[in-house]
């Protein structure tokens, strides 16, 4: 990519990951990634305009259906899209359909953008992502297929092992803290050929590991206020974004802080 390229207008497609989920603001709303590229791009280019149609909980298909076709039609100098991990955690996934899904949604996208934008996205390390992993890889294996053949970007997020230290991780295991979304803007940032701010692959400094009974407390709060309720909402068909909008579904000048 240009280095130093303009960039005009930024609008981000997907669920949780792009929403923002878990970087928590002091008025209770999530920021994220995508917001805080935002804000950096807007700084260097007067009446930037952002839209965020990301929803948490959707799968592929939702995605496809409530945000591809909105996103196309703002005709954004770049889309970033990110989708389908929620179906790879389900206990029943057709990777097949996934594939066909996320190829419709890039086929539509490609062309009506100045730049696409893929991510390969961070994966936690642990034994509940262990279950899944073969999906992940093989939806991560289709997303650089995919990129070659439509011309898009790739951000590799899984291949950072700075991103699966539990400590980038919110307590509910599935979603990054506000230093992990820091770093994800900063590694698509550069892969949009902006200069360098730092290295987001660098790890944490070492820490201490927890004692056992603090890391059982923490299993028993994790399967207690996260886990059961996840599970419940997969036997049940509900979705944690079911009834909610888009944060940003027009595409509008930023106004948020730069970043």
């Amino acid at each position: 990519m240009e280095m130093n390229a303009t960039y005009t207008s930024l609008v981000a497609v997907g669920d949780s990951f792009t929403e923002g989920m878990s970087d928590l603001k002091p008025d209770g709303s999530y920021g994220g990634w995508a917001d805080l590229l935002a804000g950096r791009l807007a700084a260097r280019t007067p009446g930037f305009r952002y839209a965020n149609l990301a929803v948490r909980g959707k799968l592929i298909g939702q995605i496809v259906d409530e945000q591809v076709e909105a996103a196309a039609a703002m005709k954004a100098d770049v889309v970033t899209l990110v989708g389908g991990l929620n179906d790879t955690l389900r206990p029943k996934c057709d990777m097949g359909r996934v594939r066909g899904l996320l190829g419709e949604a890039v086929e539509r996208l490609a062309p009506s953008c100045g730049q696409l934008v893929l991510m390969r996205s961070p994966g936690r390390n642990g034994p509940v992502m262990e279950r899944f992993r073969p999906r992940m890889e093989e939806l991560f294996a289709y997303v650089d297929e995919l990129a070659a053949r439509h011309g898009a970007l790739v951000v590799d997020l899984y291949g950072a092992p700075a991103l699966g230290d539990p400590r980038m991780w919110d307590v509910d295991r599935l979603h990054l803290t506000g230093e992990g979304h820091r770093r994800v803007a900063e590694a698509v940032w550069q892969t949009l050929g902006l200069p360098a701010e730092d290295d987001w692959r660098s790890p944490l400094p070492p820490s201490e590991r927890a004692g056992w009974l603090d890391r059982r407390v923490a299993d028993a709060r994790f399967a207690k206020e996260h886990l059961g309720p996840w599970i419940g909402r997969r036997l049940t068909g509900r979705s944690s974004g079911d009834g909610r909008p888009p944060k940003r579904p027009e595409l509008l000048p930023y106004e948020g802080p730069a970043v």
